[in-house]
């Protein structure tokens, strides 16, 4: 058996507060296979964006390891790119110098100006916003925005595509149409994604498996669900694919269900 490119080994998340210790994850153990996608869903205060940060090396376990391609992660590298529900662009530089900024911080050592503008405007191609590389952030939609800072992460060339709710604060048209085109940009560059979301429909359209969390404090992987629905999707196929329904009403059952929450989370 191959190991698995990425590792969470019995991670444990304790986070120091004024009210003193907050026990954010515990017992996290998952494996992940190069090219798969990944997402981990639950309701709020469930620590997956806290896992995420992990697998970034944005945040330190308190105990247990974490191995990207048998590395330790024990910091942020740029073999893990990270695309926020923020798109984080800077208001004053055009599109094209967003995702020139990321190409020149990974590859400016090693590689002449005219190669990273190469780098800059095929990624830009890829998420369909060459025509827009010269506008600046306050001109194009959210929607474009998001595509942008997601051509920014794969310019990089990342082994793994880190996102924390990329399409959340997007209208439904939007996210939809961002949806299908993400899971076109992934099937070409074979990337290896783990994802936050809290759309039970988005994470059995996009992913390979959906990691379902407990409730926090002290949450953990409460059940993994393998979605074994043939690629390429198209969400309207999908709509009334038995296997489509069954994983969907297995996610809902275990998110309303066995994990439902009685009290607002902060």
């Amino acid at each position: 058996m191959s190991q698995a490119f990425i590792e969470v080994q019995g991670a444990e998340m304790v986070f120091s507060t004024r009210k003193g210790q907050f026990h954010a994850l515990r017992d996290i153990h998952l494996q992940i296979e190069k090219g798969e996608f990944i997402t981990l869903i639950g309701h709020s205060g469930c620590g997956k964006s806290t896992l995420l940060n992990l697998i970034a090396g944005l945040l330190q376990a308190s105990q247990g390891v974490l191995l990207c391609d048998r590395r330790e992660i024990n910091a942020p590298g740029p073999e893990r790119a990270v695309v926020f529900q923020n798109h984080s662009l800077l208001p004053w530089l055009s599109c094209f110098d967003n995702v020139y900024l990321g190409v020149e911080s990974v590859f400016g050592a090693s590689e002449a100006k005219p190669r990273l503008q190469e780098r800059t405007q095929a990624a830009l191609e890829l998420v369909g916003m060459a025509h827009a590389s010269a506008k600046r952030p306050h001109e194009i939609s959210g929607g474009m925005k998001q595509r942008v800072g997601i051509a920014r992460a794969l310019a990089m060339e990342p082994k793994v595509l880190l996102m924390d709710e990329p399409f959340g604060a997007l209208d439904a048209l939007t996210r939809a149409h961002l949806q299908d085109e993400l899971l076109k940009i992934v099937a070409r560059t074979q990337s290896t994604v783990v994802m936050v979301t809290h759309d039970v429909d988005e994470a059995v359209l996009l992913s390979d498996r959906i990691v379902m969390m407990t409730n926090g404090p002290a949450a953990t992987i409460g059940e993994i669900l393998r979605v074994d629905l043939p690629r390429p999707r198209e969400r309207v196929a999908l709509a009334d694919d038995s296997h489509y329904l069954s994983c969907r009403k297995a996610v809902i059952d275990f998110l309303y269900t066995r994990h439902a929450r009685s009290e607002v989370a902060a």
